[in-house]
Formats: C-alpha cells, structure tokens, sequence
C-alpha cells in the first residue's frame, strides 16, 4: 500500500520484511567460552546504550538462545516501553526475550532499528502487549506491527541523517546530564565557605572587632533561657501546672567540649574571631516520640508528624501522610519554626530544616536553636557534619544509631550573629543562583528528551528527505521506488518458503 503523505513509501507490515520471533536456537554446548551472551538487563533503556558485554566463560545460561550475528537488529520484546533495540556489532547469543531480526539486502537494518523506536511503533506496541506486570510484543501482533517502507537509497540516507542529528542530542544530553554533579560540587564548596569562615573573610576585614566578637556568657544565658522556654511550652501542651523557678532548677550546663583528633579537623581552620564550641551550647536537642498509633483522638489533626522520609536530601520537609492533633502533642515532641532535624537512626546524618511546627518519630533528633546562632547558620553546619555522624554512629556494635548525647557532643563554629547573618545572605544568594541554573537544565533536558522523537517522527515523516527526494528523483522511480522494492521482497520471501511436498497416487 503507498503512504498517501508521500507517495513514493509503502504503508506494510513488520511482518512484510523480516520474520518477527524466528530465531535459530542455540544451547552452551553449541557456542565457545568466547561467545557474546546477551541479556536485557545489558541494554540501557531508551538510549539503546550496550551497559556491559559479557561472555559465556562469565554468564554460563541452562535454557536455549537465540542466535544473532553481527547487524542484526536486536529488539527487547519483554516490557517494550523500555524500548531496549540494538544493532550487534558482533555474532553472539542472546535471552529469547530479545528478537533478532535482518531486514537486508532490501532494508537497511539502521532504518529499521530507528523505526523501532519512533513513537508510532511504540505506542504500537504499548497498546498490544500482553501480561499486566510483564507485558511482552507477541510473535503474531509483532508481525502486525506497522512499519513505512520507503525506496533503499532513501533509507540508507535518512539512516545517515539520523546517525548524524542523534549523536548530537547525545552529546547535547550527555553535557545536560554533567550538570547536576557540578552543581553539587559547587553547593557543597559554598557550604565549606560559608562554615569555614571563607565566604565572609574580606567582609571582617572591614569590621570592627565588637562586630565580630562572640560572649560566651551570653552564649550561656541563651542556652539556659532556651531551655526553659521549651520546658514552659511543653507543661503548656501537656496541661501540667508550672512554676518558671522550679523549672529552672532543673536545668542543667551544657557539656564541656572535648574534641578528639577528628572532631579538630572540622573546626582547626575557623577564624580566631570565632568561638570553638559545640551543639549542645548552641541549641536545646531534644528527641522524638510517636504518640500511640491505637488512639484516634492522637491523629488525623492539623500538625504534621515528620519521619525521616519527609526529610530530602536537600534538607526541605515535604507533607507527610500523617498529621497529630492538638491531644496528640501532648504524647510527642513539638519543633517550633526554625529546628535543625537529623536523622540518627537509619539514614544517617539526613538533615532537615523546620519551616512550620511539626512533630516527629524517634529516628529523628532536633536542635532547638538559641538566640546566638541563626537556623540557617546551624542548618548548614548540621549538613557538614554528615562524615562525623557516620563515623560516629559506627563505633556502635550493632547498629547505625546517634543518640541525641553524643549528637550534642559534636563540635560547633560560631560566629557573631551579624557575620552569620552575611553568612547565610551570601551563601543563599549562590544556592539562588545554583537553583536557578538547575532549573533551567531540568527545562533543557525536557525539551531535548523530546527532541529525539521529534526528529524520529520528522524522518519518518520524509521531511528529512524532502530536498534530496527533488534532486534525486531516478533513484525513488522505477525499478527504484518502494512499490517495486516491495515486489522484490515478496518474490525473494516467497522463494525462501519451504515447498509443499506433492504425493501422486500410484497406480494399482
């Protein structure tokens, strides 16, 4: 049948050209220690990439193969939205999920591999599969399978062109995927600036020496009167008579700072302006607790109930599944705005910043900061403690667990408030600048993502061709053009039938 778009290209069947699930089968007795064994596993999904190639020495496989040789088009039937194609650039066997097939002399086996993977094909396919969480192309719809037949010298042209455009959105792809990882390289030498006293270094060159000065008495009043205010809120929740003498008598000094060898590493190069000390003076850690799940009138309320996997790697708190009521908060601990969370059980050395009150589970414990360290400030150290975190909770037989003592004990830089303020300016204003970069190659890599369909579709469209259809018109006429091709196929696949054998009836 001829396209009606073109005119010059027929509309045909997959069947039409190659034998669609006939393949010679093959056992490990058959092949050398050499041979290529190919499994899906070894394609890369949709870039139609060969991830690793592995011999029968290494992958020794008990049921049969399917043969291929070098140029066979090698399509992955099993779960075809992965679009799993290859062209072999050597002989080999490969899993009977995977289909050989060779469209040659009459079909450039390029075209057909690019075909295979055009839209049209696959939602095809996608829409034909059988088996719910399997879903393979079967052999009869596989032979049903539309396929555009244009004459061989176009083929072979737009083959060219698409080796030619696709390597470029390769390329375009592969500079967008390098991105991300200097980003992250970028964010965390910004963190390490900004910690290490490196962002504001030419900014307290040009200070005076109060600006910069931190009291350590007012770093412990601060402490104390933190510690009392939260010990207040939570009498308040859980509706218990209090007196703010009797309170304060129970509070207790921070812990002196001890610092090992590897503690030293993390603070030896801080400005002499700053004061060396840890997270137990900086801030009030307290612990979460999950009030009992069995009590209804604990739950389904309006104040998110965190784990840690409400907690991003980034450090946002996205909306958890599970929300306390007003009763709730007396059976757990409540954050106020501005709470550095860590995870200390599991994950370890997650951190997240507490934009809203919010109550949280046991895996998580929380630094209430006081009023000589801003959140932010805090919230960037806690993210470059993650090596100390770990190398801490390993010491414990056993598990992988910081409880909230040791986490005090870790150590603290401290700036004076007005150099963190600048701090978290500057360093906020390069993580805008990250975030927007970033952005902006998510929107990049939608758009090219696309682009190789587009231009797939273009091809098939012939508007690759266009130009060279007009100047070369005796190579689509003729003996040349698709309808003849397509006679030559039938004729040579007709002849490749195995004949009927015919009984005459002997005379008695």
């Amino acid at each position: 049948m001829t396209n009606s778009i073109l005119g010059e290209w027929c509309t045909v069947t997959l069947g039409d050209i190659v034998d669609y699930g006939k393949a010679e089968k093959c056992r490990l007795e058959d092949v050398s220690s050499s041979t290529w064994v190919l499994e899906l596993e070894d394609i890369q999904k949709e870039s139609s990439k060969l991830i690793k190639r592995v011999d029968a020495a290494e992958r020794q496989f008990k049921s049969t193969k399917n043969k291929f040789k070098s140029g066979d088009v090698l399509y992955g039937k099993l779960r075809p939205y992965l679009d799993k194609v290859i062209i072999a650039d050597q002989e080999g066997v490969a899993t009977t999920e995977i289909i050989p097939m060779d469209a040659s002399p009459y079909v450039d086996n390029r075209y057909l591999f690019y075909w295979l993977k055009g839209d049209k094909f696959l939602s095809y396919v996608n829409e034909v599969s059988y088996g719910v969480n399997m879903p393979r192309l079967g052999t009869r719809d596989g032979n049903a399978a539309p396929f555009v037949l244009p004459p061989l010298a176009e083929q072979k042209v737009i083959a060219e062109k698409l080796d030619k455009l696709l390597a470029k959105v390769d390329s375009i792809k592969a500079h967008l995927g390098a991105v991300p990882d200097t980003l992250k390289r970028f964010r965390q030498s910004v963190l390490a600036a900004a910690v290490s006293g490196k962002l504001t270094e030419e900014w307290r060159s040009t200070r005076a020496l109060e600006e910069l000065t931190v009291s350590i008495n007012e770093v412990h009043e601060k402490r104390k009167q933190t510690w009392i205010d939260e010990q207040v809120k939570a009498a308040v929740r859980k509706g218990v008579s209090y007196k703010i003498e009797q309170i304060a008598k129970k509070y207790k000094e921070p812990t002196e700072q001890t610092l090992d060898e590897f503690d030293l590493t993390l603070i030896k190069h801080i400005p002499e302006e700053w004061v060396s000390t840890n997270l137990d003076s900086v801030s009030v850690a307290v612990t979460g607790k999950t009030p009992k799940t069995t009590e209804e009138s604990y739950w389904n309320g309006d104040i998110p109930f965190i784990s840690p996997s409400q907690i991003t790697n980034e450090g946002r708190l996205t909306s958890p599944e599970r929300h306390v009521t007003q009763e709730g908060t007396s059976k757990t601990t409540i954050l106020p705005y501005g709470s550095i969370m860590i995870v200390c059980i599991g994950t370890i050395g997650k951190v997240g910043l507490v934009d809203k009150e919010v109550a949280f589970n046991q895996q998580i414990n929380a630094l209430i900061p006081t009023q000589v360290v801003l959140p932010e400030f805090l919230f960037f150290w806690s993210k470059t403690l993650h090596s100390w975190l770990n190398k801490t909770s390993s010491a414990v037989v056993n598990a992988a667990i910081i409880n909230k003592s040791r986490l005090c004990s870790a150590p603290c830089p401290l700036p004076s408030i007005a150099e963190q303020t600048e701090i978290v300016r500057r360093a906020e204003k390069l993580f805008a600048y990250a975030d927007k970069i970033e952005a902006e190659v998510n929107a990049a890599q939608e758009r090219v993502n696309k682009l190789t369909q587009s231009i797939l579709a273009k091809a098939f469209r012939g508007e690759l061709t266009a130009k060279w259809r007009e100047q070369n018109p005796d190579l689509i006429s003729g003996d040349n053009s698709a309808e003849a091709l397509l006679a030559k196929i039938k004729a040579e696949r007709e002849k490749l039938k195995p004949k009927k054998k015919t009984h005459t009836r002997k005379k008695v």
